[in-house]
């Protein structure tokens, strides 16, 4: 019994080192990086926007057809 209980206290032990690790580890981008990173954030914004118009500009008309302008 005492080793079952060993065991899942040894599980957020694990966890709480594996992420002490993972966080010292961890650098803060620097200025390069950080723009990079900020303009594909940009562009996948500006595409996602593009196809979420063309689909609403194909989706109204369709959707009149269909309904016949109810």
């Amino acid at each position: 019994m005492s080793d079952q209980f060993k065991e899942l206290a040894d599980i957020p032990r694990d966890f709480l080192k594996d992420g002490s690790m993972f966080l010292n580890r961890c650098t803060k981008p620097d200025k390069r990086e950080f723009i990079k990173i900020s303009q594909a954030v940009g562009v996948g914004f500006v595409i996602m926007g593009t196809i979420g118009y063309f689909v609403k500009l194909i989706h109204i008309p369709v959707n009149n057809i269909l309904v016949g302008g109810a």
